[in-house]
């Protein structure tokens, strides 16, 4: 019966296998004392082995800072690469996100992402209605 609700459950969001969405913890929210408007917001982002996120656009600025394991990214026409721990990169509000997800099938991996944005902004936006449904999760002022 728990497979079946589970089953139901991925229909339901429009997700299969591997593209449910990643674990999300906010961390911080807090706003910026010399830029009006905006927000530095961090989570981190776990993708289970194997997991990866459908593609998708970010509503502010993003550095993405690999805590452990490994994952592989592509932003826009830039070739696809594989970061591990203590590797960073940095994503323009917009830019398309068009792969990631865990390099690996075995080991989580986990990342710190740290955006910039407008209060309330929609922090990532999906390609398409196959994406996870839920935002991902609003950090805690502070």
């Amino acid at each position: 019966m728990r497979y079946m609700a589970a089953i139901v459950l991925c229909m339901a969001l429009g997700a299969s296998g591997n593209s449910l969405a990643a674990e999300e913890h906010a961390l911080l929210s807090s706003p910026l004392t010399d830029v009006r408007n905006h927000q530095l917001q961090a989570v981190t982002v776990t993708y289970a082995p194997g997991q990866s996120s459908a593609p998708h656009r970010h509503g502010g600025d993003a550095f993405v800072y690999v805590l452990s394991g490994h994952i592989r990214s592509q932003v826009g026409s830039d070739a696809v690469r594989t970061y591990g721990p203590g590797d960073s990169w940095f994503e323009p509000m917009g830019a398309h996100h068009v792969v990631s997800g865990n390099a690996s099938t075995i080991e989580p991996a986990t990342m710190l992402v740290v955006f910039v944005a407008a209060p309330g902004a929609m922090l990532t936006v999906w390609d398409s209605a196959n994406a996870p449904s839920q935002p991902m999760a609003r950090p805690p002022s502070r």
